[in-house]
C-alpha cells in the first residue's frame, strides 16, 4: 500500500485534481481517499454529494469519536473509492487540524487501511499551515508528496513553502517530494517554467494537465470527468497521470529556493516584470503619468 498527499495552493484545483487522478486509479486499482479539508470536499465528486459527512460531525452527534464505527464514516463511490473527510470545527471555532489527526488515528485503530489498497490518498488544505494539517507527513502517514501548481507565481510560492515542510520532516522520516503536478492556468510558457521549477527544486514536473471546460462541465454533475466522459481526451490526460504515478520511483528530499531566487526564475520566464524598485507601489495611471 502506498501513502500519498496532495498539497497545493488554495484554488489551485487541488481537490478536483486529486479525485479525477483517483478515479483513474481506481478503473485497476484499489483507493482510499481521505479529505483533509474542513469543507469537506474532498470526495464529492466520487459520491455524486454536496458534502460527505465528516469524522468530526459524526463524533459530535454520537457523543465521540469512539462510539462511531467505521461503516458510518467511510462510504463507497466511484468504482468502489473508499471514501472518507475528516471535518473539522465551526469557522473561527477550534482548530481545523485537529480534525485530520482524529481521523487519521481513528481509521488506524478501526483498521481502515488493513484493507486490500493499493493506494490511500489525503488531499490536503491549501498549505502547510498548521501541525495539524501537516500531520500526513509529519507522522510518516504519506511518503510520496505531490504538488499541484501552475504557472502563477503564488502557487509557485506555495509549492516551495510546501518544499520548505517537506524537508523539515524528511530528516525524521520516510517522507519524501514524488513531483509537480502541473494543472494548467495557461499562462504563457507554462510547461516549460515549471519544469525548471522542478529542476531547480530537485524534483520531476510528473505530469502537465492541460486545462479544459470538460472539467467544469463534469464538476457541475458532481461527477469526475473519468466518469462523465470516460473517452474524452482530458479522461485520459488523467489516465496519464495515474500511470506516471503507478510508476513513480524518484522521491527525492527537496531543495526549496530563497525568495530572491524563485523571482529571479519568475523574472526569467516572464510571469514576474524585472527588479525595479521605481515601480513598487505605483499605479497603471502612475505609470502612464511618468
Amino acid at each position: 500500500m502506498r501513502q500519498c498527499a496532495i498539497y497545493g495552493k488554495g484554488g489551485i484545483g487541488k481537490s478536483t485534481t486529486t479525485q479525477n487522478l483517483v478515479a483513474a486509479l481506481a478503473e485497476n486499482k484499489n483507493v482510499m481517499i481521505v479529505g483533509c479539508d474542513p469543507k469537506a470536499d474532498s470526495t464529492r465528486l466520487m459520491l455524486h454529494a454536496k458534502a460527505q459527512a465528516t469524522v468530526m460531525e459524526l463524533a459530535a452527534q454520537v457523543g465521540s469519536v469512539e462510539d462511531l464505527e467505521l461503516e458510518q464514516v467511510m462510504m463507497r463511490g466511484f468504482k468502489g473509492v473508499h471514501c472518507v473527510e475528516a471535518g473539522g470545527p465551526e469557522p473561527g471555532v477550534g482548530c481545523a487540524g485537529r480534525g485530520v489527526i482524529t481521523a487519521i488515528n481513528f481509521l488506524e485503530e478501526e483498521g481502515a487501511y488493513e484493507e486490500d489498497l493499493d493506494f490511500v490518498f489525503y488531499d490536503v488544505l491549501g498549505d502547510v499551515v498548521c501541525g495539524g494539517f501537516a500531520m500526513p507527513i509529519r507522522q510518516n502517514k504519506a511518503q510520496e508528496i505531490y504538488i499541484v501548481v501552475s504557472g502563477e507565481m503564488m502557487a509557485m510560492y506555495a509549492a516551495n513553502n510546501i518544499c520548505k515542510g517537506i524537508v523539515k520532516y524528511a530528516k525524521t522520516g520516510s517522507v519524501r517530494l514524488a513531483g509537480l503536478i502541473c494543472n494548467s492556468r495557461m499562462v504563457d510558457k507554462e510547461a516549460e517554467l515549471i519544469e525548471e521549477l522542478a529542476k531547480r527544486l530537485g524534483t520531476q514536473m510528473i505530469h502537465f494537465i492541460p486545462r479544459d471546460n470538460d472539467v467544469q462541465r463534469a464538476e457541475i454533475r458532481r461527477m469526475t470527468v473519468i466518469e462523465y466522459s470516460p473517452e474524452a481526451k482530458q479522461a485520459d490526460e488523467y489516465r496519464a497521470l495515474a500511470s506516471k504515478i503507478i510508476d513513480n520511483t524518484n522521491f527525492v528530499i527537496p531543495q526549496p529556493l530563497a525568495m530572491e531566487e524563485l523571482e529571479e526564475l519568475l523574472m526569467e520566464f516572464g510571469v514576474m516584470e524585472q527588479d525595479d524598485e521605481s515601480i513598487i507601489g505605483k499605479t497603471a495611471a502612475e505609470e502612464i503619468a511618468a
